[in-house]
């Protein structure tokens, strides 16, 4: 392996031994693996053509693949021989590793979800490709300023990346604006303005490289870069301006859609890369298989959530306006094809456009939407569906501004609509798309979230990997289920005491790493509880803050108990335009600091927010945490996946009867995990019929007390006015329940408490943990989409 590792290092770096840097032996390593997986790839790809295979196309705008280099090399069977070839030169596969940015392609857990997927269809031996955009700059890198977000540029794409394989042969203009004119028996769509996606390819490797799909993700040029009349004439930033909007297209994730120009600029990127996928997708099929009429037999679109929900009309506008085939015979094609996973019921997250903007920048996608929605309407109305039902069926919003409803359309143009955890999808079922369903009652399926054990336990927790195989051998590596064999050593001192052992060992080595990162040390035989994930309201993470200043409060004014020691450890990003959750980072940090100073409560609190949260900060946290915190407002999360990360790497959850926590009580034991709070039906009641915030919060006296010092200045006293507007929404709104649910987390915090005392019986249920969430492995998931809606082997 190193002669070959040297002989890249020399040829294609252009470097000997001697003047190479660590960044150059990472290239090399890279480079070495890379030609590893091209030979797999190749070969898969010449398989699934032989073999007549179906493929899956799966459409998201995330992907959040994190580093790719251990990934492959496990994956590869690999990781040993090149760990020794580097150490005969004296050099380190970890630090190399270190090297690699983390892919700026993705935010939170749709694309983490993504990437989880697409690993599994390769280790499930399933052609795939994954359709996304090549971000320059990702969403944001989070810098923390006195305690404030401050979103800076990712420059992951800075030094190139050598994963990547650019396809200009795959290469299709997409246009925007202009007019639909009449062209003999049908129309044409003349665009006012196109430019050019092209492909760029990343290898996806399965486990134990059984498969290698394709990552695509589209970037954009302008068809001219320049226009050198207008250049010459002195015009020269105007005549890079074609370039600059095709660039705006791949340039950030999420822009901020405050503005007119934001939402523009989104509905933009959106259409750019699913039309690009359509395109890219029917130009295999006919190449393959000749009439566009057997597409549903040889491909299965599957849209990650609603950016992709314009697909629909994309596909049949090129089936009825590029292929020739009658409107309702597209429309059985575009339904047969198409499947959509929602992963949301927060209206705002079901993405709508202002009918205007739609209809200026894809006229002919409008008239298709109108088309699509006449015939829905209609079957509604013979179904005797009432004006209301019809008007929430519509996928037209006629409410006050007219606007397109995309999660309407995608539900109306796939022949599967699921959800992503079993309360998830029964709530769809009776709340956003309870018409619909009426209307179509078989359409809606569950297909419960899963991760992948190789990133997720075998990658990112090597010593009690190493353990459980010791214990049960290595079936569970070939098949995550099989690690339940682990539980009959739950009971066992001397194995409780040895995954105790790697606990400690995970969480030495993330304090020094937070040490390093901000200053702040953490006491690795402390409790950690920690709570990693974007930052929204219904997450909570007010709701933490608040109990964190609850039990500051409470160990200083009661030195005499026997507190357990804790470290409070926040991490997550916030939208760059969502003011409350860039006010919660800034809370988290000012009681972080607050507490932190305080030799009151001297060893037994302490309080960090970990700055720009990413995959590679997950790897870290994940195994060295005690305490999960998955305490949304019950019926708001729609599964979440970090969750399964942490039972899976032994930590105990504390959360409500939300989202997949429930099967995973389910699944673990009500013992083995500890729930709290309202549940979703509660939740609904309680805004149904009223409610009133204020009077809970005065009768908490442990509530009270943190929401009066948080807003009369306590935690800020540079601004003691800084956070009486968001302690107000709590007395007069409290939309999420921070307040109605408190007292219960508080108590189950001490619950908490009690529970860790008692060290024997911590570790068994972290132990049990550990052996009953093999269900949850994306593999699973997988599976079931691939038996239930796509039909694939």
């Amino acid at each position: 392996m190193m002669d070959r590792i040297i002989d890249v290092l020399r040829h294609r770096i252009g470097k000997d031994e001697q003047a190479a840097k660590p960044h150059d032996w990472y290239a090399a390593t890279v480079l070495t693996v890379r030609d590893d997986i091209i030979d797999r790839w190749i070969e898969s790809t010449r398989r699934a053509y032989a073999n007549g295979s179906k493929r899956v196309y799966y459409l998201s705008l995330e992907f959040l693949i994190g580093r790719l280099l251990r990934d492959a090399l496990a994956n590869l069977g690999l990781t040993h021989g090149v760990v020794e070839a580097l150490r005969s030169h004296g050099l380190d596969l970890a630090a190399l590793e270190e090297l690699e940015p983390d892919a700026a392609l993705g935010n939170g857990g749709l694309g983490r979800l993504a990437a989880c997927f697409m690993e599994s269809l390769a280790s499930l031996d399933i052609p795939a490709y994954g359709y996304g955009i090549r971000y320059v700059n990702g969403m944001f890198r989070q810098h923390i300023a006195d305690g404030w977000q401050m979103e800076l540029p990712e420059t992951w794409l800075s030094h190139g990346n050598p994963w990547e394989f650019d396809r200009r042969e795959s290469a299709y203009r997409i246009g925007y604006g202009g007019e639909v004119v009449s062209k003999g028996d049908g129309v044409v769509w003349q665009p006012a303005e196109m430019v050019e996606a092209s492909a760029v390819d990343t290898p996806v490797v399965g486990w134990r490289g059984k498969r290698v799909n394709t990552l695509r993700l589209w970037t954009a040029h302008a068809l001219d870069p320049i226009r050198l009349d207008a250049f010459n004439a002195g015009d020269h930033a105007g005549a890079l301006a074609g370039q600059v909007r095709a660039d705006a297209l791949v340039r950030v994730l999420y822009p901020a859609d405050s503005s007119p120009a934001g939402q523009e600029l989104r509905l933009r990127q959106e259409y750019f890369f699913t039309a690009a996928s359509i395109q890219d997708i029917l130009r295999r099929h006919t190449q393959a298989h000749g009439d566009v009429r057997s597409l549903p037999d040889h491909a299965a679109i599957q849209l990650n959530d609603t950016h992709p929900a314009v697909a629909v009309a994309e596909l049949m506008r090129l089936l009825v306006d590029v292929h020739g085939l009658e409107f309702d015979e597209a429309w059985g094609i575009t339904r047969g094809t198409i499947a959509y996973t929602n992963h949301t019921l927060l209206p705002e997250a079901l993405e709508s456009w202002p009918l205007p903007l739609f209809e200026r920048l894809l006229p002919r996608h409008m008239q298709i939407v109108y088309a699509i929605n006449s015939r829905l309407l209609r079957e509604a109305g013979r179904a005797g569906m009432d004006n209301g039902a019809i008007a929430a069926i519509s996928l037209i919003d006629e409410g006050g501004e007219r606007r397109v409803r995309m999660a309407n359309l995608a539900f109306a143009g796939a022949h599967s609509v699921n959800g992503v955890a079993a309360l998830h999808t029964e709530l769809m079922k009776s709340t956003v798309f309870s018409d619909l369903h009426r209307l179509y009652p078989d359409r809606i399926n569950n297909k419960t979230n899963g991760v992948t054990p190789r990133r997720w336990l075998q990658q990112c927790n090597p010593g009690l990997t190493a353990l459980v195989r010791d214990a049960i051998g290595d079936g569970f590596l070939d098949d995550a289920e099989a690690i339940s064999a682990l539980d009959g050593f739950a009971g066992d001192a001397a194995f409780q005491e040895r995954v105790a052992e790697v606990k400690r060992s995970n969480k030495v080595a993330l304090a020094n790493h937070l040490k390093k990162l901000t200053g702040i040390w953490l006491d690795p035989d402390a409790l950690f509880d920690v709570q990693i994930k974007r930052i929204h309201e219904y997450k909570r993470q007010l709701l933490n803050i608040l109990e964190t200043v609850a039990l500051y409060d409470q160990v200083r004014s009661h030195p005499e108990r026997d507190w357990v020691p804790r470290v409070k450890i926040f991490g997550g990003k916030a939208a760059s335009s969502y003011h409350n959750a860039k006010l919660v980072i800034k809370l988290a940090n000012d009681v972080a600091r607050r507490i932190n100073s305080d030799p009151s409560v001297g060893g037994l609190l302490k309080v960090v927010f970990v700055p720009n949260y990413n995959v590679s900060l997950a790897e870290r946290i994940i195994p060295a945490a005690d305490l999960s915190e998955q305490i949304s407002t019950a019926g708001m999360e729609a599964s979440g996946t970090g969750n399964m990360k942490f039972a899976m790497n032994g930590a105990l959850t504390i959360g409500t009867l939300d989202g997949a926590n429930i099967e995973i009580m389910e699944r673990v034991g009500a013992e083995n995990i500890v729930i709290f709070g309202l549940t979703a039906d509660e939740v609904a009641a309680r805004r149904r019929d009223g409610y009133d915030p204020r009077a809970v919060i005065e009768h908490s006296r442990e509530l009270r007390q943190a929401v009066e010092a948080i807003a009369s200045g306590v935690f800020s006293p540079d601004d003691p006015g800084r956070y009486a507007g968001l302690m107000g929404g709590l007395y007069h709104g409290d939309w999420f329940m921070c307040a109605a649910d408190f007292d219960a987390y508080a108590a189950a915090q001490r619950q908490v408490d009690a529970r860790w005392q008692d060290q024997a019986g911590w570790r068994q249920a972290a132990i049990h943990n550990i052996a009953r969430v093999g269900w949850f492995s994306s593999d699973r998931t997988i599976s079931e989409y691939a038996h239930g809606i796509w039909r694939v082997r």
